[in-house]
């Protein structure tokens, strides 16, 4: 079975107990952020003075094959208004893809750089392998991240993942 190094190397940083972050492969969770954002939740507030929308109640992001879903969002608007800049989502975030998920309690993604923070107990799952820790920072459009914070992985030889 071929192991990802970063599968590994996060499975060997428990072991040693010497890591404070591990780089990961987020193939799964991969996406062009240059890609329609569709958002959809019970409630919307606009606020044509500073430029943000806050959806509340059942936020429902979807961007290719990437979804996003929290308790809320506020969306936040380049100057001129005509584009999204950034969204920040709060209670019980959850990011999934056909092969992966990653979920905390907290979020912010920026458009234009493909960059998603995610903190607040992360854990991430990839198949049956999964990676937990304080704070996720991860590049949509690379595919790679990195979990900081007292970094936790349970590594299941044989499991197939990726």
């Amino acid at each position: 079975m071929i192991v990802p190094v970063a599968i590994w190397a996060a499975a060997m940083g428990i072991a040693s107990g010497a890591f404070a972050q591990t780089t990961v492969a987020l193939t799964g969770l991969k996406q062009d952020s240059s890609l329609p954002v569709e958002v959809e939740s019970d409630a919307l507030q606009v606020d044509q003075g500073t430029g943000e929308a806050i959806f509340t109640g059942n936020v429902k992001v979807v961007q290719g094959e990437m979804t996003i879903t929290s308790d809320s969002a506020r969306v936040e608007y380049t100057p001129g208004g005509n584009e999204i800049d950034k969204v920040f989502f709060f209670g019980g975030v959850l990011f999934t893809s056909p092969t992966d998920a990653a979920e905390g309690e907290e979020a912010v993604y920026t458009l234009a750089s493909g960059e998603v923070v995610i903190t607040g107990n992360v854990l991430l799952t990839q198949g049956a392998t999964t990676i937990s820790g304080a704070k996720l920072v991860y590049n949509l459009d690379a595919g790679t991240g990195v979990m900081e914070g007292r970094v936790q992985t349970v590594f299941v030889p044989g499991s197939g993942t990726p």
